[in-house]
């Protein structure tokens, strides 16, 4: 089985939709997904991984499923200290040096107990998504058993998702079996990247899954568009914009 995950194209906030960069990602998108054959389409129930969707899908007549679970990881944390933010802001968006203090940060079971994120209700939130996730799977013949999924109807469908950067990390982390906020602060994927996740199945009925690729954006490239910076930070400490 293929799962293929995409971040929306690039965000206006302000309006949950699209900046005009983000609807020429998601034209990208359509030209890169016509010749897909995917046995299903999932999405997010915001607006702009919805218009992502919608667009990136329109010239194939395939109406996405909404999943509430998909939408975006939102569970407002305070952190020790982040003096460019408010007190409250994103459960992924801690400074470097707080987070990797922590060894519970990196641990599949203990990250979401750390007192910040038990007070933001993380681990309820985190259940919630998990939950739908494996159901998902479950559905389409892979079912969670431990550490790894028992292909009880194995198959090479591709199952593809329309979501948002935090949340697919908490997806690929359960798929990992790592804390997500490895995947939260160590990777980036820009606007209307697009993640590559198959099946390994070398025994019979066990099936592990490996990534092949994470936040491709190939199909801006194909079409000269520039990515957007969303979900980078500055590379220097002395770059003209914010930390």
């Amino acid at each position: 089985m293929k799962l293929i995950i995409v971040r929306h194209a690039d965000p206006d906030y302000s309006v949950d939709s699209l900046t005009p960069a983000g609807w020429k990602e998601a034209e990208a998108l359509k030209e890169r997904f016509a010749s897909l054959d995917a046995a299903a389409y999932y999405v997010s129930p915001l607006g702009r991984a919805m218009d992502t969707a919608r667009t990136a899908l329109s010239g194939k007549g395939a109406e996405p499923v909404v999943k509430e679970w998909l939408r975006e990881f939102n569970c407002p944390v305070k952190k020790p200290r982040l003096s460019y933010l408010d007190d409250d802001c994103c459960v992924w968006d801690w400074l470097p040096a707080d987070w990797t203090a922590r060894p519970a940060f990196y641990d599949r079971e203990k990250w979401m107990h750390e007192p910040e994120l038990e007070a933001a209700g993380v681990s309820e939130k985190h259940e919630a998504v998990i939950r739908g996730f494996d159901d998902l799977l479950k559905e389409h013949g892979y079912e969670r058993d431990g550490l790894n999924y028992r292909a009880v109807t194995p198959s090479h469908k591709t199952v593809v998702l329309f979501c948002h950067f935090g949340l697919e990390c908490v997806l690929l982390a359960h798929l990992m079996n790592i804390s997500p906020m490895i995947l939260w602060h160590s990777t980036c994927s820009a606007p209307s990247g697009v993640t590559v996740v198959n099946t390994e199945e070398r025994e019979q009925g066990i099936a592990a899954w490996r990534m092949a690729a994470f936040g491709d954006i190939s199909h801006l490239y194909a079409k000269g568009i520039e990515p957007s910076f969303h979900a980078r930070f500055c590379e220097c400490y002395t770059d003209e914009t914010i930390h």
